[in-house]
């Protein structure tokens, strides 16, 4: 099928349409990332150290739980076309209480994990730093699963600007406590990581509330409110949910896995190793949150067309994403290129961490097309609602492909740190091609760009 221009103008439009307010979001997130890092990484090396490995561990129950919400959008997205309000009400409530089910049992999980910290090689002097600090981090997740079913309802229906004002919002609140509480100013305690915890979980339990009181005080979300509050179940509804939050789920999990398991490797380097993996990771959330938020449009744009079994406007509204992701990758990677220095020194004045951080840009700028690619076809797989492939997918590139590759290459290849990122590139170009593959089948054919 060839698309003329025109067809890609349109989808272009409304994917910016969508995504615009999805990038101002994630650029507020960026911000606040930055800040968190700098202001941490500033405080001291064993405190950002710290941050690196509790944040990367639990980036994997974060985007599990994340992931299970991101199954509702195409939900949602659905049936908004087909104007059926008291589906999106209904399952709106069940989704949220499948959620937080999934949630308490992740955190469970988590909470197995803490009491075996000691035994996951990391240097000794972090834990009375890491330990505290984890615990922060695990009571911030009901608030946050909370304010993300709601907000994939909002997005489901067309509204991605008010999630976006409620979490820049927060994040300036966040911001503000980061400064209070690390330094301990305007009378404040010095708490260091602690005091940032402590700010972030504030910031969550204020999304939660904000959107909450705007779902039942707008009178523009009514006709949404009385199926939410004694929705008729119908056979069926559960396992929807369940069938399109899993795989999206196990997809984050692995995906985010591989990762997190380069960050424990890191950590059996040296905590400069460490310190230097998170200003990577960092760096390189300049350029994965822009591709979400395309990604994210796109996946929206996608389960409009897929509810009305438009098979041609899906796969219309996905390469036209992917251009548009395509550019993003080309700035930020440039940005990495001729600012790197500039940019990785925000997050500390130690040189050691500094010189070994900025060793990492090649292979950091590398991984950015596997990433951008993987990520526009995994919401494209995504806004189908046949996401049952991607649990598969994701299993194969980051858990059998990318840990056992992330470890050759940094040890017994001798590569160290380099090899952890270079690694990255592997598992997320393995990834992609198999998303790719599994879109085009799940909408009925070949496309020509």
């Amino acid at each position: 099928m060839n698309l003329k221009l025109s067809q890609y103008l349109q989808s272009y439009k409304s994917i910016l349409g969508l995504g615009l307010p999805l990038l101002l979001g994630q650029i507020g997130t960026i911000a606040v990332s930055f800040a968190d890092n700098i202001m941490v990484g500033r405080y001291s090396t064993d405190a950002l150290a710290s941050a690196s490995f509790v944040n990367n561990v639990f980036n994997i129950a974060i985007f599990a739980c994340l992931g299970f919400t991101y199954g509702l959008t195409p939900l949602f997205g659905a049936m908004f076309v087909r104007k059926e309000n008291d589906g999106i009400g209904r399952t709106l409530r069940l989704g949220l209480r499948v959620n937080l089910i999934f949630t308490v049992i992740v955190m469970a999980i988590m909470g197995i994990l803490y009491l075996n910290l000691d035994h996951l090689g990391q240097p000794e002097h972090l834990m009375p730093i890491i330990k505290p600090y984890y615990l922060i981090v695990l009571a911030g997740m009901i608030p946050m699963v909370i304010f993300n079913v709601f907000a994939q309802w909002l997005f489901g229906i067309g509204n991605t600007g008010l999630p976006t004002w409620i979490v820049l919002g927060a994040n300036l609140f966040n911001v503000i406590g980061n400064y209070i509480l690390i330094y301990g100013h305007f009378g404040a305690p010095e708490l260091g990581l602690i005091g940032a915890g402590y700010s972030t979980l504030a910031s969550r339990f204020l999304c939660a509330a904000v959107i909450l009181a705007i779902f039942y005080m707008r009178r523009r979300y009514a006709c949404y409110r009385p199926s939410f509050k004694c929705p008729v179940l119908k056979p069926g509804d559960v396992k929807k949910i369940i069938k399109t939050g899993m795989p999206v789920s196990a997809q984050m999990f692995f995906e985010t896995a591989s990762f997190s398991g380069s960050a424990v490797m890191a950590g059996w380097l040296s905590s400069v190793d460490l310190a230097a993996f998170q200003i990577v990771v960092i760096s390189g959330m300049l350029g994965f949150c822009i591709y979400y938020s395309i990604g994210g449009a796109m996946s929206i744009d996608i389960s409009h067309a897929a509810g009305q079994a438009d098979d041609a406007g899906m796969r219309r509204s996905a390469w036209a994403g992917y251009h548009l992701t395509l550019v993003a990758m080309l700035i930020s990677s440039s940005l990495f290129i001729f600012l790197g220095r500039d940019i990785m020194g925000l997050f500390t004045e130690d040189g050691e961490v500094l010189a070994l951080a900025l060793t990492l840009i090649f292979p950091m700028v590398l991984y950015q097309f596997g990433d951008a690619t993987q990520i526009t076809f995994a919401n494209a797989l995504r806004g189908t609602s046949k996401v049952m492939p991607m649990l598969y997918i994701a299993f194969v590139a980051y858990v059998v492909v990318g840990l056992p590759v992330s470890y050759l290459f940094a040890f017994p290849m001798g590569l160290g740190l380099y090899g952890l990122v270079l690694s990255f590139s592997v598992c997320l170009l393995l990834a992609a091609v198999l998303y790719f593959v599994y879109f085009i089948k799940a909408t009925g054919g070949k496309v020509k760009q």
